[in-house]
């Protein structure tokens, strides 16, 4: 699938983590971008979230990847903590892809706003 059939706002509403976990296991890219959405919001684990998000930077679809890199700075903008030294590499690798670089560089700027790493 190239796009969610659903691009409308939806809201983000806190999911328990099996849940998420099922959701994300699903398949279905909506169903993996509300997951992703959820979890960064409302996770408690910021870790868990956090390690979920990289993984799901490779995958197929163009709209689960931006939402992943999206997540990791939501993360550092909601929860003030990230593991940088995990995240910026892998965002970095993906400053110049040409369907999520304007995510990844939203990402970046968000992590070195709230964070301010070294």
């Amino acid at each position: 699938m190239s796009e969610p059939n659903d691009l409308t706002y939806r809201e983000v509403v806190p999911t328990s983590r099996p849940e998420l976990e099922r959701l994300l296991e699903s398949g279905n890219e909506r169903a993996i971008i509300d997951a992703l959405l959820s979890a960064a919001f409302y996770e408690s684990d910021w870790r868990w979230v956090q390690n979920t998000c990289p993984q799901l930077l490779a995958h197929p679809a163009k709209w689960v990847r931006w939402n992943a890199a999206t997540c990791l700075g939501h993360i550092a903008r909601i929860h003030k903590d990230l593991d940088v030294e995990i995240v910026l590499p892998r965002l970095h690798a993906l400053e110049d892809d040409s369907e999520i670089g304007s995510s990844v560089q939203d990402a970046l700027d968000d992590i070195s706003w709230y964070l301010r790493p070294q």
